[in-house]
């Protein structure tokens, strides 16, 4: 069983078209588009599981390069995961240390999480925890 990663894809591609597009080289197990959790929309990457080696390495060397919805497409093995890869974990600099100031954790002093303007779970991760009210 071998799983590809897709990339550069276009964000309309659907599941349907990349499994069309990966039939002509063997059977598909399964095809995931990693989608955006606030938004919904496609990343611009999916992976597809193919259970045949061959037919696999075939669609790889076939399909990396092509173009599909006007953007080439960039096929190879998926690796896993590393550990620290993204926007999570710990911040460079200790607890406060992207931001300026007191480290109250508002959003405007980093740029709204990430840049994007809105607040996140991120804005407030260094923020001390309000205690709890017993419950009698």
């Amino acid at each position: 069983m071998k799983n590809l990663f897709v990339g550069n894809m276009s964000f309309q591609t659907t599941e349907g078209d990349l499994r069309a597009l990966f039939e002509p080289f063997g059977q598909v197990a399964r095809v995931h588009i990693a989608m955006d959790r606030e938004t919904g929309r496609s990343r611009g990457f999916a992976f597809v599981e193919m259970p045949n080696d061959a037919e696999a390495a075939a669609a790889m060397q076939g399909l990396d390069g092509k173009d599909l919805g006007g953007r080439n497409l960039k096929v190879n093995e998926a690796r896993p995961k590393e550990a620290s890869s993204g926007p999570r974990g710990p911040r460079s600099g200790g607890p406060g240390g992207d931001r300026g100031g007191s480290g109250s954790g508002r959003g405007g002093e980093r740029g709204g999480g990430g840049g994007r303007g809105r607040f996140s779970n991120e804005d407030y991760r260094e923020s001390p925890r309000q205690p709890r009210e017993p419950r009698w």
